[in-house]
């Protein structure tokens, strides 16, 4: 193995070129963001963590007249096109401004945040304070910028001005470079207070409206939010999205990047994994890898050769958008995400024009913005039909993040269910009930596991445990493990679980007797017999949402 520099937590074009860290050569974007443009602003949305930052940087390095960039692309693919450069690189006055920082519980700590945003773009671009080219005026309201102490039409008003005294200083219109457009609305929405923002991005926004001062606009996001709600008036304007295929091979690893990584680091065993875990992502033509699990599964096993694949993306990015779908969940929805989970397809109408105040008005929204944040991806070999896509689970990394989301609603939602009439018949010993009652808690569920062993006693061991009660799972008891056993330490009585999975409705009842013999058998109850008073044994067997519940007989 080869021990490569993966350039993890980095998004610095720069950097990653001065200090031999490995790139992934992504300059084609260049020639062709260039050639094939059809507007004056372009709207690039993609999933958080495909690139989309890097990507950007890289452009800034390209075009900006303060750089000289040549050896930073020395030996990449626009540096063939010497004519390109020519024109393009190092040329042109360019603003990169990124809203990934703007957050904030409420309005005022949010627009504090995207006030000092503002004010470290005006902070690079300072040397205009000395421009002949502004005036007093213009160089009056830099300073309140730069103090904190603009008012709010001046910050909506600021990138315009920028634009047009960065235009103004240099003799040449400006290269705009936006990377996170939605975050602030993204953040807005989920805090409630979206209308405030929206009126603060929407004044930001109009540096894109008819803009003398702009030679070119590159705009990257999660969503392409409606044009009429953010975009209002901006002409000339074409967006790039995963339905397209464009720029597609831009933004995350092709499989011949793959390959060449792999080889590269001298992994190739772990290709299998690799493809199981972070492949699957279907952009417009292209089959896509998520660049950030790759890169971090690879500095793992250059560490550790034994590392298994695990969730990068869980724990990097915002995955509030998966509970806030399942806390919407009705019966069509919970149905469709458990077949996704059991790896089949849905097929559903997707809107790529999106408002973040309407994300959760239809379930269609709901649908869409999982596809479009790169938790569901197309199946290719299903036409699309009237905006309908198929759509599944692209691969093992977003299935857990699914997996371990509903764990977590499942263990939320349960401890406010009512119980009552559950616990009532669990100590009564009146198993007829006791089946009713769990069957309607079982059919509130979301099935993670293909009605597997292992759900069934996730759920059950979810149900049962109590404020009142303690529960234990998989205790060694007699002459084996008893599969979930429930104790009432006042009133010394316990319960016995053991569990089986039928494979047919008609075979619900021999299982139950399964469980009971193997209680007996393996003499679960016998470590009890000398602390409680009271010992009550239960075998329960499952079928998809049914289970039939039956009592040792005393």
């Amino acid at each position: 193995m080869q021990r490569v520099n993966l350039p993890i937590g980095t998004s610095d074009f720069a950097e990653i070129r001065r200090e031999g860290w490995y790139y992934v050569d992504k300059t084609g974007l260049i020639r062709d963001l260039l050639n094939t443009r059809k507007a004056k602003v372009t709207l690039i949305t993609r999933p958080r963590r495909f690139g989309k930052t890097l990507g950007m940087n890289m452009l800034a390095n390209f075009f900006d007249i303060r750089k000289d960039s040549e050896a930073l692309f020395e030996g990449l693919e626009v540096s063939k096109d010497t004519t390109l450069c020519d024109q393009w690189r190092n040329q042109w006055p360019v603003l990169f401004v990124s809203f990934r920082r703007v957050d904030g519980l409420n309005f005022q700590s949010a627009y504090g945040m995207l006030e000092l945003t503002i004010t470290d773009l005006f902070r690079e671009h300072r040397y205009l304070l000395d421009s002949e080219q502004v005036d007093d005026d213009e160089k009056k309201m830099i300073h309140r910028l730069l103090q904190g102490t603009a008012t709010e039409r001046e910050v909506k008003n600021s990138l315009l001005l920028l634009t047009e005294m960065v235009q103004a200083h240099y003799g040449k219109p400006v290269i705009l470079l936006m990377d996170e457009y939605d975050v602030p609305l993204a953040k807005a929405s989920a805090n409630g207070y979206y209308k405030e923002m929206l009126d603060v991005m929407k004044g930001i926004m109009q540096a894109m409206k008819d803009n003398s001062a702009l030679q070119l606009a590159v705009i990257t996001g999660c969503l392409r939010i409606a044009k009429e709600s953010i975009f209002t008036g901006t002409n000339n304007f074409v967006s790039d999205t995963i339905t397209s295929s464009r720029l597609n091979e831009y933004f995350g690893f092709t499989q011949a990047e793959v390959d060449k990584l792999l080889e590269d680091t001298g992994l190739t065993d772990h290709a299998e994994d690799v493809k199981a875990w972070y492949d699957g992502y279907h952009f417009g033509e292209f089959d896509i890898y998520c660049p950030w699990d790759v890169m971090n599964y690879l500095q793992d096993l250059q560490f550790d050769l034994l590392k298994k694949p695990v969730s990068y993306w869980k724990n990097t990015s915002d995955n509030a958008i998966i509970r806030s779908f399942i806390d919407y969940s009705g019966p069509s929805i919970s149905k469709k995400l458990e077949l996704l989970l059991s790896g089949g397809y849905i097929v559903q109408t997707i809107e790529e024009d999106l408002t973040y105040d309407y994300l959760h008005s239809s379930e269609d929204n709901l649908w869409s913005i999982l596809y479009l944040t790169g938790y569901l991806t197309r199946v290719r070999e299903i036409p699309a039909s009237d905006g309908a896509l198929a759509l599944i689970i692209p691969n093992a990394e977003v299935k857990e993040i699914f997996r371990s989301t509903i764990q977590k609603w499942f263990k939320d939602s349960s401890q406010t269910w009512n119980r009552q009439a559950m616990f009532q018949a669990l100590w009564a010993g009146d198993s007829e009930t006791l089946t009713k009652e769990i069957g309607k808690l079982l059919r509130k569920t979301i099935s993670y596991h293909d009605y597997k062993e292992d759900f069934y006693h996730a759920f059950l061991a979810g149900i049962l445990a109590s404020f009142q009660y303690s529960v234990e799972s998989n205790r060694e008891h007699g002459e084996g493990r008893s599969d979930i056993v429930v104790y009432d330490e006042e009133n010394s009585r316990v319960v016995i679980f053991e569990a089986k999975v039928a494979k047919s409705p008609d075979e619900l009842p021999a299982a139950c007797d399964a469980a009971l013999r193997q209680i007996e058998a393996r003499q679960y109850a016998e470590d009890f017999r000398d602390e409680y008073d009271e010992i009550l044994c239960y075998g329960i067997a499952f079928y998809k949402k049914r289970c039939l519940v039956k009592r040792e007989p005393n």
